[in-house]
């Protein structure tokens, strides 16, 4: 369950934003949508193995220049 502390001077703009932002960071969504379709165990191990060669690429890009 998400508890959003919301003050009387905020308004409903601004307490639905942040729920949005703490819903979207527990990754029901982002779940949600990996169940819909099965995907093999090697296919997911390779698709972590490219993220990470990519992560590694951008940081030593970054340290770079």
């Amino acid at each position: 369950m998400l508890v959003i502390n919301v003050k009387e001077s905020d308004s409903l703009e601004k307490a639905l934003k942040k729920f949005k932002k703490k819903f979207e960071k527990t990754g029901v969504v982002k779940e949600l949508r990996s169940r819909q379709a099965f995907e093999k165990p090697c296919i997911t191990k390779r698709m972590q193995k490219i993220r990470a060669a990519y992560k590694l690429k951008m940081q030593t890009q970054e340290v770079e220049g």
